[in-house]
């Protein structure tokens, strides 16, 4: 049995809902970037919240700490493919910032919560 059900994670339920947001912006933006930009956007961050429940059915903390650095590092990677977006002025202004600042609350959650589990790693504690 996993040690942290991944459903139950605010971290992942958070991820989840940024996914959504981000192929609604995605499906906006140019359909000469499908294969490109919208493709790595969405790939990004699906990864997110993946790598949270990947995570979590790993046996100790500290896995699972390595599987929370992986969502961070797939969360900084779809930061800048939103920037980009930014620059290329593509796609709803709105619907990008919502992205962001979603984006901006899980990173903050996530680091949270593997500094949290990184404190709290004592096998006979559980």
């Amino acid at each position: 049995m996993p040690r942290h059900n991944f459903k139950n994670l605010k971290i992942w339920q958070k991820a989840m809902d940024l996914v959504d947001l981000v192929y609604l912006y995605t499906d906006d933006l140019p359909i000469d970037e499908r294969y490109n930009l919208i493709s790595q956007t969405n790939k990004s961050a699906c990864s997110v919240p993946s790598n949270i429940a990947e995570g979590s059915g790993k046996r100790t903390n500290v896995h699972f700490s390595e599987f929370l650095t992986t969502s961070l590092t797939s969360s900084f990677e779809l930061e800048t493919q939103l920037l980009i977006c930014q620059r290329r002025k593509y796609g709803s202004v709105q619907k990008l910032n919502e992205c962001i600042e979603l984006l901006k609350e899980v990173q903050k959650m996530i680091f949270s919560f593997r500094e949290y589990i990184l404190s709290n790693d004592n096998p006979d504690s559980e």
